[in-house]
C-alpha cells in the first residue's frame, strides 16, 4: 500500500461520497499492487456500481489527463503519493423504464 495521504484535486462530491471512494482507494492499493492500475481501478468502479447504481467510471494511474462530462456531483480527482485518481458518474439514469423512455421521447416530439 502506498503510505500517503490523499489529496482531492477537484470534486464536486458530497463529503460522505468522498469519504468512501478514498475508503475503497485505500483497500484496493492493499489488495493489488500499485503497478496494476487496472485491477485497483476495476475494484472501485464495481464498489461504486453497487453501491450508487451503474455507470460509475475510474481511471488510476501516474501520469495521464482527461476531458469528461459528468453528472452533478459525482467527480473526484485526487492523488495518494504518485498515485492519480479519477472517478466519476456518466449516463442517465439506467432505473428509468424502456416505456418511461419512449413516453419522453414522445412528448418532446421525438416518437420513434
Amino acid at each position: 500500500m502506498l503510505e500517503g495521504r490523499a489529496v482531492v484535486r477537484e470534486t464536486d462530491m458530497p463529503e460522505e461520497t468522498q469519504a468512501h471512494v478514498m475508503e475503497l482507494a485505500y483497500k484496493s492499493l492493499d489488495l493489488y499492487e500499485s503497478s496494476d492500475c487496472q485491477s485497483i481501478a476495476h475494484h472501485i468502479k464495481q464498489s461504486f456500481d453497487e453501491a450508487y447504481g451503474p455507470s460509475w467510471h475510474c481511471v488510476v494511474g501516474k501520469d495521464f489527463g482527461s476531458c469528461i462530462t459528468h453528472l452533478r456531483g459525482s467527480f473526484i480527482f485526487f492523488h495518494v503519493d504518485m498515485m492519480a485518481f479519477l472517478i466519476f458518474k456518466d449516463g442517465k439514469d439506467f432505473s428509468e423504464s424502456k416505456e418511461e423512455a419512449i413516453g419522453v421521447r414522445r412528448k418532446n416530439g421525438f416518437d420513434a
